[in-house]
């Protein structure tokens, strides 16, 4: 995808962003849960659209998006200005690692660059925007620590080696899966992604398995009806 997407209550800009909008992004923004959220953090935040969402959801909500590639990041500022929910959005351009807020946040969200220790990308910028050391994964939990509120709750989409690892690291802070969603592609095939919810309650996991299509182009209902309110034509 390129130039400018349109959605039901906003529009996105994708110029500049090493990493268009994807499925991982969009269904993670549609599936979070949360509690009438006062400030929420996007971590990575590319063109904008996981914060724009969690906007368009959590009327009430202050988001704030960090970006470390400066393009992304002036990208989704100009999403952000041209948005309805432009009050209530804000940009800072910076790795998360370095970020610090006075403030803590009650809902953390990450679409985070996932291919750790595996060739690098030849293009500086999908470098950035989709590798990532192990180290990387140990700041962000560590991060997460710093900046959630404790009855706050951190949620992440990766692979599942990736998403294994981060729920190690997780652990050590003391955070439990509260709910754990298996995304795949069809009912034939293993998942593909995990959306971990992570928090410091003690809960039983739920655990859910979503499938985005029902056959070959043809979407779930799951799919259409989560998607909505956001997608034109559904």
């Amino acid at each position: 995808m390129s130039g400018i997407f349109n959605f039901k209550q906003f529009k996105v800009d994708q110029s500049g962003c090493a990493m268009k909008i994807n499925t991982d992004g969009v269904l993670l923004a549609a599936l979070v849960e949360s509690d009438k959220p006062d400030h929420i953090l996007d971590v990575g935040t590319g063109t904008g659209i996981i914060a724009l969402m969690l906007a368009q959801r959590f009327s009430d909500a202050c988001i704030t998006a960090v970006e470390i590639d400066s393009a992304a990041a002036a990208t989704a500022g100009r999403n952000f200005k041209d948005s309805t929910f432009n009050s209530r959005l804000s940009i800072t351009n910076m790795a998360i690692e370095q970020y610090h807020s006075a403030k803590q946040f009650d809902l953390i969200v990450a679409n985070p660059p996932y291919f750790v220790n595996d060739l690098k990308s030849t293009e500086k910028w999908k470098g950035i925007a989709r590798h990532a050391g192990d180290q990387f994964f140990k700041d962000l939990i560590a991060k997460v620590n710093d900046l959630l509120v404790d009855n706050g709750s951190f949620w992440f989409i990766l692979p599942v080696k990736q998403a294994e690892f981060l729920i190690k690291e997780a652990a050590l802070h003391g955070f439990i899966v509260a709910k754990h969603i298996l995304l795949h592609s069809d009912l034939s095939k293993p998942a593909f992604r995990w959306i971990i919810c992570l928090n410091r309650l003690k809960t039983e996991t739920d655990i859910v398995h979503f499938y985005i299509y029902e056959r070959e182009k043809v979407y779930t209902e799951a799919y259409r009806t989560l998607l909505k309110d956001f997608f034109l034509g559904y």
